[in-house]
């Protein structure tokens, strides 16, 4: 199992953009993925969930309305659409899936709000 995760970048506040999660090693369309983060000093966190179908997702309430994530079951990918960015959401964000009692995590990609 492998997940390339993409697209951290330094932005500005109010900002935009998108992370993306390359899967590999199993069956994507199977299964749900997420999207965390961890910031310095702070425990990791759910930012966002997606169904195997993609037909219903999930967010932490301090993104919802700002985030969208979404999944291409023909590419293996999953992305975090990430819109008005805010210091706050500087972070190590990570790509997950669980399958067979096992958490399976990416690298992680950098993503610095400031001004």
């Amino acid at each position: 199992v492998q997940l390339v995760e993409s697209g951290g970048a330094l932005v500005q506040p109010g900002g935009s953009l998108r992370l993306s999660c390359a899967a590999s090693g199993f069956t994507f369309s199977r299964y749900a993925m997420r999207w965390y983060r961890q910031a310095p000093g702070k425990e990791r966190e759910l930012v966002a969930g997606i169904l195997s179908d993609g037909g219903s997702t999930n967010y932490a309430d301090s993104v919802k309305g700002r985030f969208t994530i979404s999944r291409d079951n023909a590419k293996n990918t999953v992305y975090l659409q990430m819109n008005s960015l805010k210091p706050d959401d500087t972070a190590v964000y990570y790509c997950n899936t669980r399958f067979r009692n096992r958490a399976y995590w990416g690298q992680g990609t950098q993503v610095t709000v400031s001004s």
